[in-house]
C-alpha cells in the first residue's frame, strides 16, 4: 500500500486503482484476461464431495467474493492473479483449488505454497489440513526456527503439500529433501509482503528448481511493479481476479492520543479507562504475543474481565474467543496486529492502541472501518516519548490530526 501512495498523502483508493490499471494497460494488454464468472455457492463449483464436506465442517456456509470468483479458475488449472485485501478468504480459495487437484494416491509433494511469515505459513497449513480433512491430505509447514532434521524426516516420509517460508523451502530443495519432480502447483501468498521483505531472489531461485510446466497462483492485496514482474516472468496467460477493496476509511472515527511518558505508566492509564471500555465493546492492540499474555494477566489480577487472542493459540481456541466477543459475552479483547485484519465486529466502537503499530499501514487495519456501515468509533493511542515519531508519521500518512484525549471520553462513545 505504501509503495503506491506518495509520501505524506492519504491513501487514495481511486488514484491507486487508476495507477494500477495504467500499469496493467501499458504492460499487460495481451497479458491478463479478466475472469468474471461468479459462483454463489460452494455446491455449484463442481468440487469433490469430500472437499465440500471439509469446507462445510470448517464452518464456511457461503463463499466470499474472492471465493465466488477465484476457486473455479484455479481448479481448472489456470494461472491466476488474485487481488483482494487480507481477511477476504484468499487462503481458503487457493487451498480449495489445490485440494481439488491433488492425486491422493501419489504421496509426493504436488503443491508448494510460499508465505512471508512463519505464522502465516502455519495458519495456511491449518486451513489446508482442516479443509482436506476428509480427503486424507498430508500437509507440512517448512519454516525457519524449527528443526531441519525433523523437516527432512517428515518430507522423506511423504507429503502432498508443502507450505513454507522462502528460506527454509529453498534450503529443503537444495538439500534435495524436498523433491520437485511431482510439483504441479505453486502459490505465492501475500506476494506484495514477500517482495517488500526482500524474498525476491529466493523466490526466483525456487522457481528455477521447479518443473517447467507448473500452475502458478499469485495472491496479493496490492500489485506493486515487482509483483507484476514476477507474474510476467513466470506465468502463462494468467487470469486476473480483482475483488474491489472494501473501502476501509478513517472517516467517522475520532482519534486521540494520551501522553504516557513511560511505558510503565500505560497500565495505570488503561485501568483508569477500563470502566469506559466495558460500556461498549473494545479492542486493545499490543505489538507482541508475549505482551498480550502479560497485559491479560495484569488486567485480570486487578479483577478486570478481558479476553485475549494471538497467533500462538490454536485456531479452535481463537475461534471460541472470537465467538464470545462477537456475541458480546466478552467486552474487551486484547490482541496483536496479526489478527487485526480478521476482526470485523460490528459493534466495536473503541480501539485502544496500547502500543502504536510498527508500520503506519497497520494503523488503518486496526481502526479503519468499512465506510459502508457509517458507524462511529473512537481510537485512543497511548504515546510514550519514543512514539512521537510514529505518531507524526501516522498523521502524515493518513493526512489526519490526532488530538489529545479530552476528559469526557465516555460521552464520545
Amino acid at each position: 500500500m505504501a509503495g503506491l501512495a506518495p509520501e505524506g498523502s492519504q491513501f487514495d483508493a481511486k488514484q491507486y486503482d487508476s495507477k494500477m490499471n495504467e500499469l496493467l494497460a501499458t504492460d499487460g494488454e495481451d497479458f491478463f484476461t479478466t475472469y468474471d464468472e461468479v459462483y454463489d455457492s460452494f455446491d455449484s463449483m463442481g468440487l469433490q464431495e469430500n472437499l465440500l464436506r471439509g469446507i462445510y465442517a470448517y464452518g464456511f456456509e457461503k463463499p466470499s467474493a474472492i471465493q465466488q470468483r477465484g476457486i473455479v479458475p484455479f481448479c481448472k488449472g489456470l494461472d491466476v492473479i488474485q487481488q483482494a485485501q487480507s481477511g477476504t478468504g484468499k487462503t481458503a480459495t487457493f487451498c480449495s483449488g489445490i485440494l481439488q487437484q491433488l492425486d491422493y494416491a501419489v504421496v509426493e509433494c504436488q503443491a508448494l505454497v510460499l508465505a512471508p511469515t512463519r505464522e502465516l505459513a502455519q495458519q495456511i497449513e491449518k486451513v489446508m489440513r482442516a479443509l482436506g480433512d476428509y480427503l486424507g491430505v498430508k500437509v507440512h509447514a517448512c519454516v525457519g526456527g524449527t528443526s531441519v532434521r525433523e523437516d527432512q524426516r517428515i518430507l522423506s516420509s511423504g507429503v502432498h503439500v508443502v507450505v513454507g517460508t522462502p528460506g527454509r523451502v529453498f534450503d529443503m530443495l537444495r538439500r534435495q529433501s524436498l523433491r520437485p519432480d511431482y510439483i504441479k502447483m505453486f502459490v505465492l501468498d501475500e506476494a506484495d509482503e514477500m517482495l517488500s521483505r526482500g524474498f525476491k531472489d529466493q523466490i526466483y531461485d525456487i522457481f528455477q528448481l521447479l518443473p517447467a510446466k507448473i500452475q502458478v497462483g499469485v495472491f496479493s492485496a496490492t500489485m506493486p511493479p515487482e509483483a507484476l514482474e514476477i507474474t510476467r516472468k513466470f506465468m502463462n496467460k494468467p487470469v486476473r481476479i480483482l475483488v474491489k477493496r472494501d473501502e476501509l476509511t478513517l472517516e467517522g472515527i475520532k482519534q486521540f492520543y494520551v501522553n504516557v511518558d513511560k511505558e510503565e505508566w500505560k497500565l495505570e492509564t488503561l485501568c483508569d479507562l477500563y470502566e469506559t471500555l466495558a460500556i461498549t465493546q473494545s479492542v486493545i492492540f499490543v505489538n507482541t504475543r508475549r505482551k498480550v499474555d502479560w497485559l491479560t494477566d495484569k488486567m485480570r489480577s486487578r479483577d478486570h474481565t478481558v479476553s485475549a487472542t494471538h497467533g500462538d493459540m490454536d485456531q479452535n481456541t481463537r475461534d471460541i474467543i472470537m465467538r464470545e466477543f462477537r456475541s458480546g459475552s466478552s467486552r474487551v479483547l486484547i490482541t496483536t496486529d496479526l489478527l487485526a485484519r480478521g476482526i470485523d465486529v460490528q459493534q466495536v466502537s473503541l480501539v485502544i492502541n496500547y502500543d502504536l503499530p510498527t508500520q503506519p499501514e497497520n494503523y488503518l487495519h486496526r481502526i479503519g472501518r468499512g465506510g459502508r456501515f457509517g458507524r462511529k468509533g473512537v481510537a485512543i493511542n497511548f504515546v510514550t516519548k519514543d512514539d512521537d515519531r510514529m505518531l507524526f508519521d501516522i498523521q502524515r500518512f493518513y493526512n489526519v490530526v490526532i488530538e489529545e484525549l479530552p476528559s469526557n471520553v465516555a460521552d464520545l462513545l
